[in-house]
Parts: C-alpha cells; sequence; structure tokens
C-alpha cells in the first residue's frame, strides 16, 4: 500500500512537473506562519486599535488639560461662523453646519490617531454636496428634500468609508499623490471664492455653481447691480485680512507678545461677525417691508438646539438617484481628510494610522445622521488652528463641542441678524488659504515636472468644468504616470569605480552605470567595464509583466551589438539562415568583424530594486537565456545579486535558475499560453557539458550567507561579479566550486568556439 501511495506521489510529481528533489525554497505555509503567530492576541490587538483614546486617556493630567481647553475653546469660536457659512455653500439651513460641528468633533476624539486634526464641514465637501442636491432636483424635481438628500450621501459615504478602515485597505489612499490633491483643493478653493463673491457682493440673477470661468465673468457684467450688501461684504473680508497681517506683523515685532497676538488673531472671525451683526441690526430692524424683506440678505430664524435627532431616514430609490456621485463624494472625506492628519503629524512629530482615521471619519459621518449632519471630514484652517493653539490630546475636540452646544441652545437669537455677505467674507478668507502658493507650486516643478503637468491639468479642469472632473483627471492621470514609470523604468549596464580612502588605505568597489549620467558621476570619474565576456545590468523596478520585456530586449541587443557570435555564419548558405537574419550587405566580412568581440561567458543581474517577480517575468528571462545562449553557441551563465525576497528565490528556482544547470535541463516554458503538446526542440548539445557549471565563489567566511543549493544566487553584486570574472579567468579548465563541498570530482566544460 506505501509503495503504491508513492507511486502514485511520484507520478503525480512527474504530471506537475516537479521535479524529484527539489531545491528548497519558500512555501505557502511559511507564508501562512509569518501572517499570525498568535490569532487569538492579534485580534485583541485590532480590537483594541480601534479605540486609540484607550491607550492614553489613563494618563490624561492638568498639563494636557491647559492645552487642550485653550485649543478647544478657540477651535470652537472659529468653527462656530464657519459652519453656518459652510452651510450655506451645501445649500441647507445654517443649523446643519452646526450639527455636522458638534457631531464631528465631539465623536472624533473617541477614534483619532492625530491631536491636531478638527472635524466638521469643510468648503470643498460642502459645495460638493450641494451639487449633488442640484444634481438629484434636476431629475427628481420636489421629491427629497436637501436636508434629506445630504445625510443621505453622509451615511452611504461614511458607511463606505468605515469599512474601507475597518478592512485596512487604507493604503488605497496613497495612490493618489500630494501634487494631485494638491491641484484639486487648489482648483475647488478657486472655485468657491467665485461662487461666494456674488453672496459677498449682493449680486443676483445668474447661477453661481456653474463652471467657475462663467462665475467669475457673470460676476463683473453684474457689477451695476451690486447691492448694500457689498457694504458688509466687503468691510467684513477686508477687516479679516487687516486683523490678521497687522497680528502677524505685531507678533514678530514683539516676540514676547507673540502669543497674545495670535489669539487675538484667532478671534477674527467671532469678532467680525459680532461686530457686522450689530450692524446689521441697527440698520435692519426698523427696515422691514410690507412683504417680510430687509434692505440686506441676513440668516433670519434659526431653529434652537437639535430639531432632527433620530434615525436616518434611507430611500433605496434616493440612493439610487445619488449613486453616481458618491464616488467623488467619498474620495473627498477620505482623501482630504488623510493628507490633512498626514501633513499635521510630519510637523508635529507622530504617526498616523491612515485605517484607524478612515474608521473615525466613518464613525463620524454615520452617527452624525443622527443628528441630522451633513458630510464633515478634516479641516486644513481649523486643524492648523488647533495645532497653534497648543493642543495637546483629542480631547479638545469636547470642549469644541461644548461650545458649539452653547451657540446652538444660547446663541440662536442672535444668529438671526447675521449678514449672508459676511458669512461670504468668512468663507472667502478661510478658502483662499487653500490655494498652492507659487513656492509650492515651483517645488513640484523642480521635483517632477509631470507632476506639476497633473497638478496644473487638476487646476485648469477644475476652472473650466467642475470639482468632480478635476478630481477624477487628477487621479487618472497619476494612475497613468504610475503605470508609465511601472511599464518603463531604467535599466542600466553597470560598470565599476575603485574607491580608496586616504586615512586607514581602504579600498573598495562600486558599481555605477557605464553611460555618464548628468549630475550623478563627477565627469573626471572613470567607469571601468566588467571583464570581457561578463555583463552586469541593473533592473530598477519589480520584475513585472507590463515591463519586463524591455529587460529582454535590452539584454539580447546588448549581446548581439558587443558579444561574439558562437557560429560563424560567414560558411552559412544564404538558403539556410533564417528570414529575420539574412546577413551583411555583399562585400562585408562578417566573421571578421565578429572575432574582434568578446566571447560571451555571463550575465549578473542586481536585482537590489527588484521586490517582485511574476510568472511572465520568470518566462522572459527564460526566453533571454535562451536568445544570448542561441547567438553565443555555448552555456551562458546566469548570476543574480542581492536577491533579498525568497518568493522571489523561488520563482527564479521554478525557472531553471540559480543552480548552474544548463538551460536543456531547465524548463523552456514556465507561462506558456497555449501549451504545446509535440515536444521542443533542444539547444545544440555541448560535448562535456557539465551538470552544473562550476563557479569560483569569494566567501568571506566559512560559514555561506546564501544557501549552498543555489550557488548562482549571490548576497551582494560584487561576490557575483568576481564570481562571473572567475569562470572567465578560468577559461575551459575544470574547477571545483567553493560553493559546492560535496562534490567528489571537477567537472570539464568545452567553450570552444
Amino acid at each position: 500500500m506505501v509503495s503504491l501511495a508513492a507511486k502514485a506521489k511520484s507520478f503525480g510529481k512527474r504530471v506537475i512537473g516537479q521535479p524529484e528533489e527539489p531545491v528548497p525554497v519558500v512555501s505557502i505555509k511559511d507564508w501562512v506562519g509569518s501572517i499570525s503567530s498568535n490569532p487569538k492576541r492579534d485580534a485583541l490587538r485590532y480590537v483594541e486599535s480601534m479605540f486609540p483614546i484607550v491607550g492614553w486617556i489613563t494618563r490624561y493630567n492638568f498639563g494636557w488639560l491647559y492645552g487642550d481647553v485653550v485649543a478647544g475653546l478657540t477651535v470652537g469660536m472659529v468653527v462656530v461662523p464657519q459652519s453656518m457659512s459652510y452651510a450655506q455653500i451645501a445649500t441647507l439651513p445654517t443649523q446643519y453646519g452646526l450639527y455636522s460641528a458638534f457631531v464631528g468633533v465631539l465623536i472624533y476624539c473617541l477614534f483619532a490617531t492625530s491631536k491636531d486634526v478638527s472635524i466638521g464641514p469643510v468648503a470643498v465637501m460642502s459645495l460638493t454636496v450641494s451639487r449633488i442636491i442640484a444634481n438629484v432636483n434636476e431629475h427628481h424635481p420636489d421629491v427629497w428634500s436637501g436636508p434629506q438628500i445630504a445625510t443621505t450621501v453622509a451615511f452611504i459615504c461614511g458607511f463606505i468609508v468605515l469599512c474601507i478602515g475597518l478592512l485596512r485597505l487604507g493604503w488605497l489612499v496613497e495612490f493618489i499623490p500630494a501634487p494631485a490633491v494638491s491641484g484639486f483643493m487648489t482648483g475647488s478653493a478657486i472655485n468657491i471664492v467665485a461662487g461666494q463673491v456674488p453672496g459677498l457682493l449682493g449680486e443676483t440673477g445668474f447661477d453661481t455653481r456653474a463652471s467657475t470661468y462663467k462665475v467669475i465673468i457673470n460676476c463683473f457684467k453684474f457689477l451695476p447691480v451690486t447691492k448694500l450688501d457689498a457694504a458688509f461684504g466687503i468691510t467684513g473680508l477686508v477687516s479679516l485680512y487687516l486683523i490678521r497681517i497687522i497680528c502677524d506683523q505685531l507678533g514678530k515685532r514683539y516676540p514676547r507678545k507673540q502669543r497674545l497676538f495670535f489669539f487675538l488673531s484667532v478671534f477674527r472671525n467671532a469678532f467680525v461677525i459680532v461686530v457686522l451683526t450689530i450692524a446689521s441690526w441697527l440698520y435692519c430692524r426698523h427696515r422691514k417691508s410690507k412683504a417680510g424683506k430687509y434692505p440686506i440678505k441676513i440668516l433670519q430664524t434659526v431653529p434652537r438646539g437639535f430639531q432632527h435627532v433620530g434615525p436616518p431616514t434611507i430611500d433605496p430609490a434616493l440612493v439610487s438617484a445619488l449613486a453616481g456621485e458618491l464616488p467623488v463624494a467619498t474620495i473627498i472625506l477620505l482623501l482630504e481628510h488623510i493628507a490633512i492628519s498626514k501633513s499635521f503629524g510630519r510637523l508635529n512629530g507622530y504617526k498616523i494610522n491612515p485605517n484607524q482615521e478612515l474608521i473615525a471619519i466613518g464613525v463620524t459621518n454615520t452617527v452624525g445622521t443622527v443628528f441630522g449632519a451633513y458630510p464633515a471630514t478634516g479641516s486644513f484652517s481649523r486643524s492648523a488652528l488647533k495645532s497653534k493653539s497648543g493642543v495637546r490630546t483629542p480631547a479638545a475636540g469636547i470642549l469644541t463641542a461644548i461650545v458649539v452646544i452653547v451657540a446652538l441652545y444660547g446663541l440662536t437669537p442672535a444668529f438671526f441678524w447675521i449678514p449672508s455677505a459676511g458669512l461670504s467674507a468668512v468663507v472667502i478668507h478661510a478658502v483662499a488659504d487653500l490655494v498652492a502658493s507659487p513656492h509650492q507650486v515651483y517645488a513640484f516643478w523642480r521635483v517632477s515636472p509631470l507632476e506639476f503637468v497633473i497638478w496644473l491639468a487638476a487646476v485648469l479642469v477644475t476652472v473650466f468644468t467642475t470639482i468632480e472632473n478635476g478630481i477624477y483627471t487628477s487621479i487618472c492621470a497619476s494612475l497613468a504616470l504610475l503605470l508609465v514609470r511601472i511599464a518603463h523604468p531604467r535599466g542600466y549596464f553597470l560598470g565599476k569605480v575603485t574607491l580608496h580612502t586616504e586615512k586607514n588605505s581602504t579600498v573598495r568597489e562600486v558599481f555605477v552605470p557605464l553611460t555618464q549620467r548628468p549630475g550623478v558621476l563627477h565627469p573626471a570619474v572613470k567607469v571601468e567595464p566588467p571583464s570581457p565576456g561578463v555583463i552586469v545590468y541593473r533592473f530598477e523596478e519589480s520584475a513585472l509583466y507590463p515591463n519586463i520585456s524591455l529587460l529582454n530586449d535590452a539584454l539580447v541587443e546588448h549581446v548581439k551589438q558587443n558579444m561574439r557570435r558562437g557560429k560563424d555564419m560567414s560558411l552559412v548558405k544564404m538558403s539556410d539562415r533564417p528570414w529575420n537574419d539574412p546577413g551583411p550587405r555583399p562585400g562585408s566580412d562578417e566573421n571578421a568583424e565578429n572575432l574582434q568581440k568578446p566571447v560571451l561567458h555571463s550575465i549578473v543581474l542586481d536585482f537590489s530594486g527588484v521586490s517582485h517577480v511574476d510568472t511572465t517575468a520568470v518566462q522572459a528571462l527564460i526566453d533571454t537565456r535562451n536568445e544570448v545562449e542561441r547567438w553565443a553557441d555555448k552555456h551562458v551563465e546566469f548570476h543574480f545579486a542581492t536577491i533579498l525576497s525568497p518568493w522571489i528565490r523561488r520563482a527564479l528556482v521554478a525557472g531553471g535558475f540559480g543552480t548552474g544547470a544548463p538551460s536543456s535541463q531547465g524548463p523552456a516554458e514556465v507561462a506558456s499560453v497555449v501549451p504545446y503538446r509535440g515536444g521542443r526542440s533542444l539547444p545544440h548539445p555541448h560535448k562535456n557539458v557539465s551538470d552544473v557549471e562550476a563557479i569560483e565563489e569569494i566567501s568571506e567566511s566559512e560559514s555561506p550567507i546564501v544557501p549552498q543549493d543555489t550557488p548562482y544566487f549571490h548576497f551582494d553584486l560584487i561576490s557575483a561579479v568576481r564570481a562571473a570574472e572567475a569562470g572567465v579567468l578560468n577559461g575551459d579548465r575544470s574547477y571545483p566550486s567553493s560553493l559546492q563541498k560535496g562534490a567528489s570530482s571537477s567537472h570539464t566544460v568545452d567553450r570552444s568556439d
């Protein structure tokens, strides 16, 4: 029975092509074991990681409390007027902005990994919500109210982001680079500012949510119909900038009082709104028309407290109606928040957890719908204010929530007289800072001109069409650039530079590109090519199916141009030559030119930049080996340097590399699309070719660094090149390999050309 099972196992191995004595490689069992050594412990850690507050709340102290109280109250003074202003952008009643602000700052502190980020209504998200409401009402007029549409968007997008965080898929955000984010943020800021100018000046009669360039043109066209609102709006906007500029200058002039001037500058939003509200009350209270209208546009009645607490109403028909708008809303929700939290993490010396931040945003928006909130995410201006105020922990959000509650229940009668033009001034003042500065734009150009083009495209598309198109343009352009970089990576043929140190008289060798690269090496540095017959090539990307053909083309073309052809083709009749190699023009001596080239012995591939190898890549390497051996008419060694991934080693071993066995004993195909069952033609057999060609490895210690089963895999590039050059120096002689100590006899290699 045992014998029968062994025979069945042996037959199965032959069917699938597994060697009887395979080279030891990493297995799926090893991978599964590396995922988790203690699943129960990891599950508990996963649950604990969802509540970061548990890690610091027990150590809370009065020092932290002071910083949180100051920062929380400071942000609260700003978030109240801003949230009402942003609710106007979203075409929602102003109280909904306060609902979103309250839930955002309160819920976020329970799940946050960033102490600086302030969650609540933001300009870009508010503008997106307004466009979604307008689009739904255009196709389904008078079916759903604006607040119901907004809360549905918040619930669905929040749930999607929550799932992304729970599944630990936050790495998807990394596919959108900083220039793309800055591009659509700049375009969106210009869009929002342009849309608020009519409200600032009291202009009416045109669509303020049209393309940005149309709004700008109409703002100039309708200047003759500017109303009294402009007196309040322009005064408020000028006052906001004057207070900030004066406080900044005084802070620089009197460094000891810099913190005092900072807080005076912080309160400018509240101060200007209070002054404009008093002025509006004094002017409008006795000027109400018979139709119930006032000379300027004011907020009028703002309901006191939470008027819409309860389970959200999610209408499936409404979800279907706005399904096409959900992707862009979700992208803005998570992208803006992650970008802000990472930025402040870098500035203040801590690292955020993107997945946990997505959970925080998801919970905030799903729970917020119970209070009637619309989508909320990280605010750059309030987060910067919170950071500068000296916040110590995320608990500062609790103080901000208290300020919002006080405003909702105690200040709503005063909100009646707030001029809309004043809120437009607050929006313009806050959003204008989101426009990228010339210094930042120039930095994009200096680092990567192509990414600057992406930034510019995002801005222009946003300005001339919509924010949605700007986001999709920046994302698609970034992904296209990423694919191009993966499909067309850099690769270099390397030479050697010997470095001498004068202090301790040490000598070391480094390998650099043979061709001069501007700005990389000093022009006076001489790069020595490797020994004749040895090729050293570095591939600076993972070897994957989109790009591996470049490696094949580079190596084969280099071999055909610079290495001797093993067979004298001048003795071959024209009728016997292949169609794609008809030979030189009549009168030229093909063999004389060929004999001047060195005999190809080995190819060294530097895999220090390769982190992954797929099936197509292994097949391309096999094809490369077959092509160069066909050209050289002999066995060619393939050495691989700096293979640090066991899965790359496994893939190369499956392709017949690393052991030194000739290609005739290795697989001809590992990725055959259509299996060919008629047999394959074997390479021309050479006399006395050894099963494993002997190599001489220069070992730095008695114990080998790399496994002895694969002597053609080397730990570093220097040892790989030395092993390849040692084979050239030994020529036709047979010699035992230092890595194959178990061999009892040497093998003879016939290298006749």
